[in-house]
């Protein structure tokens, strides 16, 4: 056997017999191994060309799609012209394997999700300020309302032009609604007074000049937007100072300081139980429109507690009280201040804006802590009224 057929390498550019062929007489050039072991050997299984572009199933299946040499010097098969002379010289030669030219990336199995850990529920405010400011304002409430109650009466008050201030100038940015601010505090404060000294005939008497007093102020502006103006303030006349008065009323009586400390416990312990519940239990929205925080089952927190805290208070603080009339009375109290913190949200939601203001830091504005007082007040004054009288 001649030594040059072990293993010798064919001519650049195709694969097959050498030029000068295999000696007379001798067998087929074969690797360098025994014959013994080549004769066991299973052939090399041929890849046909798989074109570039095409639809078939690999394509579809997402699997690499094969084209090109194996090597640099081996003829490209994929492409006319190019291995003609090879193929005329051996037209049953199969290429061993082909490489892509341009691979397209193999698919990635989808990464399985990583739980997430479950976030604990968040207050939306600092509780801490909150709390602090919370109780600095009932120790100044109490101290006034059990002292001198005229103390209580500037407080009120106080807190009624405040809340004005906030709601005109909040509609003046959001809105360009200008609701004129000076006839509305002068007489909301006055409506305060009137109520206290005169009951709701004075409180009457004062909204309507109030309300005739906005209508001739925007007088003395331009025509564009009085009506928008002047409903704007006389609706502010009677959400703020109007329902506020009704608070004075109360302490008109002569247990009056004990009427108005149950109006704020039951409030203020409805609010809390809505927001106890609601925040441990909460699942099923109040209305998600309007404030998605509330929750059906803070509802009936604020009910539970309510009810439970005017039993209490009515029974022990009101004279002649009994304890159904204070289950009654809270169950009202729950309904009225869920209401009220409502139609705030309304408001906010139509302005475009989170709170009223931020004078009590952890509360917002003022009228944020008396969006559930506002419409409390007349409720719990005309049922104390017919439970217990006028006093």
């Amino acid at each position: 056997m001649n030594d040059s057929s072990w293993g010798a390498p064919p001519q650049a550019g195709y694969w097959g017999p050498s030029d000068q062929g295999p000696a007379q007489g001798a067998g087929p050039a074969g690797p360098a191994y025994d014959a013994h072991y080549a004769q066991q050997t299973r052939p090399m299984p041929i890849v046909p060309d798989v074109p570039e572009h095409g639809g078939d199933q690999d394509d579809d299946q997402g699997t690499a799609r094969l084209s090109g040499p194996l090597f640099r010097d081996e003829p490209f098969h994929d492409q006319p012209g190019r291995d003609e002379p090879y193929r005329d010289q051996n037209p049953s030669a199969q290429p061993y394997a082909v490489v892509p030219q341009n691979p397209e990336p193999m698919p990635v199995a989808p990464q399985p999700a990583q739980p997430q850990p479950p976030q604990k529920k968040s207050a939306g405010r600092d509780l801490g300020a909150a709390i602090g400011v919370g109780v600095g304002l009932g120790v100044v409430i109490i101290a006034s309302l059990f002292f001198v109650k005229a103390v209580f009466i500037g407080v009120i008050a106080v807190a009624v032009v405040v809340g004005l201030w906030e709601l005109t100038k909040r509609l003046e940015e959001r809105k360009s609604i200008k609701a004129p601010l000076v006839p509305l505090a002068v007489g909301g404060a006055a409506m305060v007074v009137a109520g206290y000294a005169r009951g709701a005939e004075g409180a009457w008497t004062a909204m309507a000049l109030t309300a005739l007093a906005v209508l001739v102020w925007r007088m003395t502006e331009p025509p564009e937007g009085y009506l928008r103006d002047v409903t704007a303030g006389v609706f502010a006349a009677f959400y703020v100072p109007f329902l506020a008065t009704f608070v004075a009323m109360m302490l008109a009586a002569d247990d009056g300081a004990w009427r108005v400390l149950v109006f704020l416990i039951l409030t203020v312990v409805s609010d809390t139980g809505a927001y106890a519940v609601g925040w441990r239990f909460g699942r099923k929205k109040l209305a998600p429109r309007i404030s998605p925080g509330k929750t059906r089952e803070g509802l009936l927190g604020a009910v539970a507690f309510a009810m439970a805290a005017g039993a209490l208070c009515t029974q022990f603080l009101i004279d002649d009280g009994t304890w159904w009339q204070g289950l009654l009375l809270g169950l009202a109290v729950a309904v009225s201040a869920t209401l009220g913190d409502l139609g705030e949200s309304m408001i906010k939601r139509d302005l475009g804006i989170k709170d009223m203001g931020t004078l009590l830091p952890g509360h917002g504005g003022i009228m944020d802590r008396l969006d559930s007082l506002l419409p409390t007040a007349p409720v719990v004054w005309l049922l104390l009224v017919i439970f217990v009288g006028s006093g």
